[in-house]
């Protein structure tokens, strides 16, 4: 076992220690460049799919807005409230700018990895869809690069399906232990049925409870920080002075000044937002849309929600009390964040953020198992593989949630997560120039008065996409676009 650790370790050290971060952060900049800062271009459409219009006409599809949500409830966990408090600790105020600079970056390359998922998504016999990374490297770059994918695929299903929701077991049985002394079997088990509940209905069902679970955890968290910054409104500009100041090494609150900064401000922004670490593409594949841009633009959203609007709650909820002190790095992330809010509204406040981490583990668990069941289609389509999965999921999670030492077996996870990101990366740039031309075909179209673009896979035959996929888009004589959307009614 020794071995074993020192061998993921090394893994781990190379991965996030050493090529992630910076190689994330280069390819950021590079695709935001390349096309021509999109997430700025588009920000006013992302708004689009939180629309009625943005529901599909076929109801047994999934659409743009239930895409979203399922994304936003896995990139949304506990990471959110525990990470960034850890991240204020250990690197000062300043790490909250640079974990919005990660964000604005990340929006770009979410846009580009989504949107390829789509271009090269399969429909199902049942007549949903499916795709990610691993179905962009075969369809993509070819059959020699089978390998790869599944490669891939091995390192989603450890670290997702298996590592992290033993991780979000033990977040939540942790935390009604800690706030309500409920047992930790108690918790885990109703986090187990709830869990299996969903997981074995599918991705319908996973879309549907993610549409009441997400609005409720995201809606309920930002209201409670309005309204301590409300309650704190002279304090906001003293708050993002400090920020700002921190940030660039103006003002050091704690040891390694602007570099502690930066190096925790983004790697907490790449952890939370996971933009070009190869997972949400998986859920954005199954949506039903007009364009592959038209989801990767909704997915851009997601990485917007996840991090300028809910890692910066928790990071006023902080920053705007009293608890927190510059240079104490013995508190738990948690309890900072708990004690925060205790100092702003009371001692009911714990067992409010204990409901909020509740659902934000459940809604990482259902979207995680996703994962999981994506990556097993690399491999069979047996139903009985399947039915392995989904009871191995029930069961790391009841493990995780009443055994806390359990989850130290899982150290493989981060190391796993950091091989996964790489080849997604890989992927992502020797695909690019394809999604290039996929998002000159979306302008050219708005610039032409189509106010929501379609695509026309035989504009493409060079690509290999599946044609039934797109049943909307109809060949044409000229460079316009005619017909039927197809009931794919998305509004973005």
């Amino acid at each position: 076992m020794a071995y074993l650790e020192s061998f993921f370790g090394v893994i781990g050290d190379l991965t996030w220690g050493w090529s992630l971060v910076p190689i994330l952060v280069i390819l950021g900049i590079f695709i935001t460049a390349l096309t021509g800062f999109v997430q700025f271009e588009y920000f006013g459409r992302m708004f689009r799919v939180l629309s009625p219009k943005s529901q599909t006409g076929d109801p047994n599809a999934i659409s743009a807005r239930a895409a979203l949500l399922v994304s936003v409830g896995g990139r949304v966990g506990g990471g959110n409230i525990a990470g960034v408090a850890v991240a204020i600790t250990l690197g000062g105020p300043g790490a909250v700018f640079w974990m919005w600079m990660i964000a604005l970056l990340g929006m770009a390359t979410s846009l580009v990895e989504c949107s390829l998922a789509q271009i090269y998504k399969r429909r199902q016999p049942d007549g949903l869809f499916r795709g990610g990374p691993a179905s962009a490297i075969i369809h993509g770059l070819g059959q020699e690069y089978r390998w790869l994918a599944v490669l891939y695929a091995v390192c989603l299903i450890a670290a997702f399906s298996i590592g992290f929701n033993a991780f979000q077991g033990n977040t939540v049985a942790g935390a009604a232990q800690d706030s309500l002394g409920i047992d930790r079997i108690w918790t885990a088990g109703l986090l187990t049925i709830l869990a299996g509940f969903v997981v074995f209905g599918g991705i319908r069902r996973i879309a549907l409870a993610s549409d009441v679970v997400v609005p409720v955890m995201a809606v309920a968290y930002i209201l409670m920080a309005i309204v301590i910054i409300v309650i704190n409104i002279g304090s906001v500009p003293g708050v993002l002075l400090t920020i700002v100041s921190n940030a660039f090494g103006l003002e050091e609150a704690v040891g390694g000044g602007m570099g502690a900064a930066i190096m925790h401000g983004m790697r907490r922004g790449l952890f939370s937002n996971e933009a070009g670490l190869g997972s949400a593409p998986n859920v954005a594949a199954t949506a039903d849309v007009r364009h592959p841009i038209s989801q990767g633009i909704t997915q851009s959203f997601s990485v917007f929600i996840d991090t300028i609007l809910i890692c910066s709650c928790t990071a006023f909820i902080i920053l705007l009390g009293d608890v927190y002190v510059p240079g104490q790095e013995e508190i738990d992330g948690v309890v900072l964040t708990q004690q925060s809010l205790v100092s702003h509204l009371g001692d009911w406040t714990q067992y409010f953020l204990t409901f909020i981490i509740l659902l934000f583990a459940f809604s990482s668990i259902i979207y995680n198992y996703y994962l999981g069941e994506n990556a097993l289609a690399v491999f069979t389509d047996n139903p009985a593989a399947l039915l392995v999965l989904r009871l191995l999921v029930m069961a790391i999670v009841f493990v995780g949630g009443v055994a806390p030492g359990a989850t130290a077996v899982f150290f493989f996870s981060d190391p796993m997560m950091g091989i996964l990101a790489l080849v997604n990366l890989i992927a992502i740039m020797m695909l690019l120039p394809t999604c290039l031309r996929v998002l000159r075909d979306f302008r050219r179209q708005l610039k032409e008065g189509v106010q929501r673009p379609v695509f026309n896979p035989r504009d493409f035959p060079d690509l290999n996409i599946d044609h039934t996929a797109w049943v909307g888009a109809k060949p044409t004589e000229t460079s316009g676009r005619v017909g039927s959307p197809g009931g794919a009614a998305e509004a973005v």
